[in-house]
C-alpha cells in the first residue's frame, strides 16, 4: 500500500485553497475591476516560477466522524518565484475573505515571508489589500480579550516590517482599501504604488467620522492624496501597470545589502552628444526650464525611472542607468520654487540618499539649487531643521558621488550639492551661478545705504549688479581652483557615464550602518 489517498486529500485541500474566498466573492472582487490575489501574484512572477508556501493553512470544519466538512484559506498567499530570474518573495492579502483583516489570516504566514526574504536575502514584494492588523472591535468578543498591540510574542512582524529594509528592497503594492496596519506594510517600503481605484488611510471614514469628518475613501486616502504627502511614491491606472512599475524598480537593485547592483548591457554611446544641452539653460536666470529632458538626453535611453513625483516638486529623483550601471539621481526643478529647497523636497532628499547608501548606488545630482525656501510658510514647516536632516544624510552618505552645476548653487542649501569631508566629483555648466546669496534681492541688502545715497536708486543697482555679475563670473572662480571644471554641456554624458565606470569597482557590498527610514 502506497501514500496516494493521503496525497489525493492533500490535492483536495489545495483546490479548496485555490477557491479563496468563494466563487461569489472572487468574482465581486473582479467585477469591481481588481484582481484576486492568486491572479495578482501570477501576473507580477515570471512565469511559472511561483512556490507556494502554506497553501492549505487556514481554518477547517469537520463532521462528527472527522472527516473534512469545508475549509477557509488563510487570507495571506505568500511564497518564493522570481522576476526576471531572480529569487524574491512575494506575500499577497486576499480580500475576498474577512476584507484582508487580521481575524482570517495565520499571522505566522506573513512573519514567515519576511523572515526568509531576510535569512535567503531576497527582495520581498508587498501585496496589500485590506488591514492586515490586530482585527476588528469585534475580534474581543470572539477571543474574549483585548489585543494589546505589540503585546508578548506579537511584535516580531512589526519588527521585520521596517528591519528588512535595512537588508533586501522592500516593494509594496496597494491594490484596494488599505488600512492601519497594511498602510503601515505599504508605507514601509523602498518603492510603493497604488492604483489610482485604491485607497490608504491609518483608519477608514467610519472610524474618521467619528471625528467629524464624513469622507469618502478617495477625498480621505485617495491616491492624490497619499503621492502629494509623500506617502505613496507612484500611482497607476491599472494593476498590470503597478506589476511593471514594480518589476521595474527592482531591476536596479541589488537582491540584498550584500551584493552591488546589477549591470546591463549597453547600446546607447555613453560619448554621445545632444546638441540641445547647448541651449537647455536660458541665459535668463529669470526664465525657467526643463530639468527632466536634460536628465533623460544624460543617462541611458530610457533608463530613467522616476519616483515620488508629485511630492517635494523641487527636487527630481529617480533611478538611471549609465553606461549600463544603476544610479541614483537627484536635480532641481526649477519649475517649482525655483527648485529652492522646500521641507518635503529636503524629506525627499533623505529618502533618495538612504537608498542609494543601503544598496550602493552611486549618486548623480544636477544642481541648480537657490538655497532653502524662504518666507512664512517655509519657517511654518520647519525648512531649515529638514534642511540640516538632508545636509547630514549627504554629508554621511559613503557612496561615489558626481554633481553638474547648471545653473544655481546659492546659500546653505547650495553649499551641501556634494558631500562635504570626502572626494566627490564636480562640474560645472558655464551657465552656472553661485555664491551665498543670488544677486537679485542681494543687493539692496548688501548695499542698501548706497542706494538710498544715490540720485537714481535704480541706475545705481544696475551698475552695482553688472559689476558684480562680471566678478561672479564660473571663469574667476575657477582660476582660484574654488571650481574643478568648467565643461562644455555636450561632454556631460561621456563625463558622467566615465564616473559611473569609476564608481563601480569600489563599490562595497555590505550591510550599512547608515539609518533607514521608510
Amino acid at each position: 500500500m502506497n501514500w496516494q489517498p493521503e496525497l489525493d486529500e492533500l490535492r483536495r485541500r489545495e483546490a479548496l485553497a485555490q477557491a479563496l474566498g468563494g466563487a461569489e466573492k472572487v468574482a465581486r472582487q473582479h467585477q469591481a475591476g481588481r484582481l484576486d490575489v492568486r491572479a495578482r501574484i501570477l501576473h507580477l512572477l515570471d512565469r511559472g516560477s511561483f512556490h507556494e508556501i502554506g497553501a492549505i493553512a487556514g481554518k477547517a470544519h469537520y463532521d462528527d466522524n472527522n472527516d473534512l466538512m469545508s475549509f477557509t484559506p488563510s487570507n495571506c498567499v505568500m511564497g518564493r518565484g522570481s522576476i526576471d530570474g531572480r529569487p524574491v518573495m512575494v506575500v499577497g492579502d486576499d480580500f475576498t475573505v474577512r476584507g484582508g483583516s487580521a481575524d482570517a489570516t495565520i499571522r505566522e504566514k506573513p512573519l514567515l515571508a519576511e523572515r526568509m526574504a531576510s535569512e535567503f536575502r531576497l527582495p520581498i514584494l508587498r501585496i496589500i489589500e485590506g488591514s492586515g492588523g490586530g482585527g476588528s472591535v469585534k475580534t474581543i468578543e470572539t477571543t474574549g480579550r483585548a489585543n494589546l498591540p505589540g503585546g508578548v510574542g506579537s511584535a516580531l512582524g512589526f519588527y521585520y516590517a521596517t528591519a528588512n529594509m535595512a537588508l533586501v528592497p522592500v516593494v509594496a503594492l496597494g491594490l484596494g482599501s488599505v488600512a492601519g496596519l497594511g498602510a503601515a506594510r505599504l508605507a514601509a517600503s523602498h518603492y510603493s504604488v497604488m492604483t489610482k481605484s485604491s485607497a490608504m488611510f491609518v483608519a477608514g471614514p467610519p472610524v474618521v467620522a467619528r471625528l467629524g469628518q464624513a469622507l469618502g475613501k478617495q477625498e480621505l486616502g485617495g491616491w492624490q492624496i497619499q503621492t502629494r504627502s509623500g506617502a505613496v511614491d507612484d500611482a497607476v491606472e491599472t494593476e498590470e501597470e503597478a506589476f511593471a512599475r514594480a518589476r521595474r524598480f527592482l531591476s536596479y537593485l541589488p537582491s540584498s545589502v550584500f551584493e552591488v547592483p546589477p549591470i546591463m548591457a549597453c547600446a546607447d554611446d555613453p560619448a554621445r552628444r545632444d546638441e540641445a544641452l547647448m541651449e537647455a539653460i536660458p541665459r535668463d536666470p529669470r526664465k525657467v526650464y526643463k530639468m527632466r529632458p536634460i536628465i533623460e538626453t544624460l543617462v541611458d535611453h530610457g533608463s530613467f525611472f522616476e519616483t515620488g513625483m508629485f511630492f517635494g516638486r523641487p527636487i527630481i529623483t529617480g533611478l538611471a542607468r549609465l553606461h549600463g550601471r544603476p544610479v541614483a539621481v537627484m536635480a532641481g526643478d526649477p519649475y517649482h520654487y525655483g527648485g529652492s529647497w522646500t521641507a518635503e523636497a529636503c524629506q525627499k532628499i533623505v529618502r533618495l540618499i538612504d537608498l542609494a547608501e543601503v544598496f550602493h548606488l552611486p549618486v548623480v545630482h544636477l544642481v541648480d539649487c537657490p538655497g532653502f525656501m524662504i518666507g512664512l510658510e517655509a519657517e511654518k514647516t520647519a525648512t531649515i531643521r529638514h534642511g540640516v536632516r538632508a545636509m547630514a544624510a549627504i554629508n554621511q552618505c559613503s557612496v561615489p558621488w558626481c554633481s553638474i552645476i547648471l545653473r544655481n548653487a546659492f546659500g546653505v542649501a547650495g553649499a551641501i550639492h556634494q558631500p562635504a569631508g570626502r572626494l566627490s566629483l564636480r562640474y560645472a555648466w558655464p551657465s552656472a551661478r553661485w555664491g551665498s546669496l543670488p544677486l537679485e534681492g542681494g543687493i539692496e541688502a548688501a548695499y542698501r545705504a548706497e542706494l538710498d545715497a544715490a540720485p537714481d536708486p535704480e541706475a545705481r543697482r544696475h551698475e552695482i549688479e553688472t559689476r558684480l555679475n562680471k566678478l561672479r563670473s564660473p571663469f574667476r572662480t575657477a582660476e582660484s581652483f574654488w571650481v574643478e571644471e568648467i565643461i562644455d554641456p555636450r561632454d556631460t554624458r561621456r563625463l558622467l557615464c566615465e564616473f559611473a565606470d569609476l564608481a563601480g569597482p569600489i563599490l562595497t557590498p555590505g550591510p550599512t550602518h547608515f539609518a533607514i527610514r521608510p
